[in-house]
């Protein structure tokens, strides 16, 4: 039986050791990198999942970034990803119990004035559509600062209409300044 903790209970050591070993070490040249560049993850959205041993198989982190439309204004999103788990323990519902606990926490983080950011992701349209809600139809004009496949480029959000039609995914500014 897994156990999930805030992933700021982990050593951050682990944390970079269980992603290179998911993703590979040249994972910093990705673009979702770019995307979150200079903003930290999100304490309260991100978690660690640790087996029934207690060790560190899996992370999932969430980060303030914005999409800025052609006139400069900025709509924030949440980034969800890196979602890793160590090779060995992949497939056994690790990385889903890990979405599950973020976006339960990205629910419960909405009130009724400010309801819950929209979720911006990188991933695998047909897994994450499926369960998670996640789309490719309204990032068709959104650019990133590095090269992207648009099918994969998904967002989840009650009401996608209130997101503009085209713009640029990077760190949200107001985070940059907190």
């Amino acid at each position: 039986m897994a156990t999930l903790v805030p992933l700021s209970a982990v050593d951050p050591e682990m944390i970079e050791q269980l992603l290179d070993r998911s993703f590979g070490e040249d994972r910093h040249a990705r673009t979702a990198y770019r995307i979150r560049e200079g903003v930290e993850w999100l304490d309260g959205l991100s978690f660690a999942a640790l087996d029934e041993d207690e060790y560190l198989v899996g992370t999932i982190q969430l980060w303030p970034v914005a999409l800025t439309d052609p006139e400069g204004r900025n709509s924030p999103l949440l980034m969800v990803g890196p979602v890793a788990v160590v090779p060995e323990r992949q497939n056994e519902g690790f990385g889903k119990m890990l979405m599950i606990a973020a976006l339960e926490a990205v629910a419960a983080s909405a009130t009724s004035d400010a309801p819950a950011l929209p979720q911006v992701m990188i991933g695998d349209p047909e897994y994450y559509g499926r369960f998670f809600g996640f789309t490719a139809e309204p990032t068709a004009k959104w650019h990133c600062p590095g090269p992207v496949d648009h099918a994969r480029l998904l967002v989840r959000c009650d009401n996608p209409a209130v997101l503009p039609e085209e713009g640029m995914l990077g760190p949200w500014p107001g985070a940059l300044a907190s």
